[in-house]
């Protein structure tokens, strides 16, 4: 399962130690190797790969060519990422500009570098770049609110169903906001991290869309009519038993932002 270059190997024991599972040891020859039966339980995480300064190690499932090295000029500094968190801001009005094929599929490669309860990397993208069939969607989804607010009482659901409807009737597209691109990653219903997964890849991707230009929303009402919504769930079609999932709004943003606006303090418990 992994190789060792002897020429290159300092024997220093970083993937040894590095190792999440402790199935690398010294092997026979004095360098590392994985121990017996160890390849039952690999995570398959690179770690060994990327822990070695010398690039003396390749795993058969990383291999050391595919795994880039770590670039000094391309890190960032503190105020740099805490800008870009800070500058995400939850786009409702987008251009009517298409989203670039190359992009979307740029996007969704960075966010698989999420990481994964057990690095299982179960995690599955339905992209939808039809204008009808983002309005299907949206369509289906006020076609559930209707049928809540003719069945429940309007006092039991929030202010904002009945606003949504009558925003619908009025011309406007307030369920997807005309986004010309959504996105819903998904994962099966065996997979005991799923929403968890799922979340961490559409934040991925949603920081990833900052530089690109391109901003998002999460689509919280898609959301909600997707878990109870027949109609909604066929016309969408995730894979068979995907029970965990979230859509995501992508386009360019009509508007530009030119502050960072605050936030409460944060709530800390320390123990």
């Amino acid at each position: 399962m992994i190789q060792v270059d002897p020429e290159k190997c300092k024997k220093d024991g970083l993937c040894k130690e590095e190792c999440p599972v402790a199935i690398i040891d010294w092997g026979r020859q004095g360098f590392p190797e994985m121990v017996e039966g160890g390849e039952r339980n690999c995570l398959v995480c690179g770690h060994c790969v990327a822990v070695c300064p010398n690039g003396a190690l390749s795993h058969k499932l990383v291999p050391l060519e595919k795994c880039s090295p770590i670039e000094e000029k391309f890190r960032v500094n503190l105020d740099q990422v805490t800008q870009l968190l800070r500058s995400r801001r939850s786009i409702r009005n987008f251009k009517e500009e298409p989203v670039e094929m190359e992009k979307i599929e740029r996007l969704i490669h960075i966010a698989r570098y999420a990481p994964t309860g057990g690095n299982l990397q179960l995690v599955h993208w339905t992209v939808f770049t039809s204008r009808e069939a983002i309005w299907n969607m949206a369509s289906l989804t006020i076609e559930w609110i209707r049928k809540l607010m003719e069945t429940v009482p309007l006092a039991s659901l929030p202010p904002y169903m009945p606003r949504i409807v009558a925003g619908w009737d009025s011309g406007k597209d307030t369920v997807l906001r005309n986004a010309p691109v959504v996105l819903i990653a998904s994962s099966p219903k065996h997979d005991p991290n799923g929403m968890v997964n799922v979340t961490l890849a559409l934040s991925y991707l949603e920081l990833a869309a900052l530089p690109m230009g391109l901003g998002t929303c999460w689509a919280g009402i898609l959301q909600r009519a997707l878990q109870f919504h027949e109609p909604l769930r066929e016309m969408v079609a995730l894979p068979e038993g995907h029970t965990n999932h979230y859509p995501l709004m992508l386009g360019y943003p009509k508007f530009r932002y030119f502050r960072l606006p605050e936030r409460r303090p944060p709530q800390i418990s320390w123990r």
